[in-house]
């Protein structure tokens, strides 16, 4: 690597540069410490869910509220119905994804850019909510995790990234696979795929986030309480403000009424982000290869 030594100005750039992503990172980690130290202050009155004031360490730590929102049967119920949603549109997503961009990176497959023109039109045009809603309910996905997976399933953006991630793999892998008589299928599964690692796991992340954080498709297709996901049970906590099914618990369990709705309110939320912050380090490796050669036009 070749050393270049920077001028005093360059010096100031990086500096000032160093300083606003600093302070971007501050404003961003902040409303989420801040939560933390909530969801784990066991003081009481004097618990950080009281003050209206900057926090930054709880006053007395303790787990109780976790323990406690652990019996919001709610809680477990819009959790698991977001894990089948998030693992369905995850797996079907790839899948899909893969197999339509694919024959894409084929330039010589008959009409090409005209296949690659209709997928980029539904990136200007969308049906609306209307069509979309009564396409489900004549489909009748209505009340059914189907209802959320397959409007998603293939993405506009997902499927060029992946083509151009296709695209990037050296030709004469395929051209030696076929000489030694395989198909376009055993090519395709265990030629090309145990070489997108990197694209595969990015464009499962994106889904993946966007599945856990979706809730207004849940919200028009799903009428049943018992089938929300858990980002409409924080909205109906959060947005809306009605902690009546928190209260009713405390209520319900009487020697924990040191903890105060604020505070529950924050160890869900804090139960809602974990499973991303788990899932983000083991995929982060490939997150930056996946996108690079991904958006490299093709």
């Amino acid at each position: 690597m070749i050393n270049v030594k920077k001028s005093a100005s360059d010096k100031l750039i990086d500096a000032i540069i160093y300083f606003i992503l600093a302070i971007i990172m501050l404003l961003t980690l902040y409303p989420f410490w801040t939560q933390v130290v909530i969801s784990l202050d066991g003081g009481g009155t004097d618990s950080a869910a009281y003050s209206s004031g900057i926090v930054l360490f709880p006053s007395q730590l303790t787990f109780g509220s976790y323990k406690l929102a652990l019996q919001f049967d709610e809680l477990w119920t819009g959790y698991g119905y977001t894990v089948l949603r998030t693992v369905l549109g995850v797996i079907l997503s790839i899948v899909f994804t893969a197999m339509t961009a694919y024959p894409l990176s084929k330039k010589d497959l008959p009409m090409n850019k005209a296949f690659t023109s209709i997928i980029l039109f539904t990136m200007l045009f969308a049906g609306g909510t209307i069509p979309s809603y009564l396409l489900i309910k004549e489909l009748h996905l209505m009340n059914t995790v189907w209802a959320l997976v397959v409007p998603g399933m293939i993405g506009a953006i997902n499927v060029l990234i992946m083509r151009n991630f296709f695209r990037s793999i050296p030709e004469e892998l395929e051209e030696s696979a076929r000489v030694d008589g395989a198909g376009y299928m055993r090519i395709f599964t265990q030629v090309v795929l145990p070489l997108s690692k990197p694209v595969l796991a990015t464009v499962a992340l994106w889904v993946g986030v966007g599945h856990w954080n979706a809730w207004f498709d849940s919200l028009i297709y799903i009428t049943d309480p018992d089938k929300q996901v858990l980002q409409v049970v924080l909205r109906k906590i959060i947005i809306q403000n009605n902690t009546s099914d928190i209260t009713l618990l405390i209520q319900n369990l009487g020697k924990n009424t040191s903890f105060s709705g604020r505070q529950l309110q924050a160890t869900v939320v804090m139960f809602s982000i974990l499973p991303m912050l788990i899932v983000y380090p083991f995929i982060q490796k490939y997150f930056v290869k996946g996108v690079m050669i991904g958006a490299i036009k093709g």
